[in-house]
């Protein structure tokens, strides 16, 4: 029976493993995808971000929704966003491709939904929808789950990261979508939701 739990352990340990490597070629590889985006459209004399930001309650703004995150007004801003999507991105990768792009699927619609209907209009871009919702995965899944370690990982990230969450908030500064941020963030908590199940399946991370 020793032998089979330690080939069950090891077996466990390259699965996370394989999930790491996976993580940091998946954000590594998006990231990259967003800089290259960001320096075309500097180029470009930010004509994309007229072209693809996203327009609220407009019916070509339902279009933008799927790409908006994917451009940013500036290099600082695309650069404020970058560190916390790889961090959150590949703390949520660790669970699997599956629920990564759970995760990731319903922050980007829930910030793109949410600027489209009660956005205070102009053309908002920016991936920090993303983040907030991959963050708030990351905050509520545990307790979702009854997983004292991801409750853990929730409590450690919230001491780093919680003061962003007062993004979600009208009071943010005017150039800062509040809109995106919540509606993100919402994402990502319905997205916990419907993974509870799958994400306390054997061998799942963090």
């Amino acid at each position: 029976m020793a032998g089979l739990t330690g080939n069950g352990n090891l077996g466990q340990r390259r699965t996370v493993a394989a999930r790491a490597k996976g993580g940091l070629l998946v954000l590594g590889t998006f990231v990259v995808l967003l800089f290259v985006i960001e320096l075309f459209n500097m180029v470009m004399l930010r004509s994309l971000n007229a072209t693809f930001g996203l327009r609220p309650r407009s019916a070509d703004g339902l279009l933008d929704i799927f790409t908006f995150p994917l451009l940013h007004a500036n290099l600082n801003h695309l650069l404020s966003n970058s560190l916390p999507l790889i961090i959150f991105g590949f703390l949520v990768f660790l669970s699997g491709l599956r629920v990564f792009l759970t995760a990731l699927a319903f922050s980007w619609l829930g910030s793109g939904l949410t600027v489209w209907l009660i956005g205070d209009g102009g053309v908002t871009v920016g991936a920090s929808g993303l983040v907030f919702g991959l963050f708030s995965f990351l905050l509520v899944r545990g307790f979702i789950n009854r997983s004292w370690r991801q409750i853990l990982l929730a409590v450690v990230l919230f001491m780093g990261y919680g003061s962003i969450l007062l993004g979600v908030l009208p009071i943010a500064a005017g150039y800062i979508s509040w809109q995106a941020h919540l509606g993100g963030a919402a994402g990502g908590v319905v997205a916990a939701l419907l993974l509870r199940r799958r994400s306390r399946a054997p061998g799942a991370a963090l």
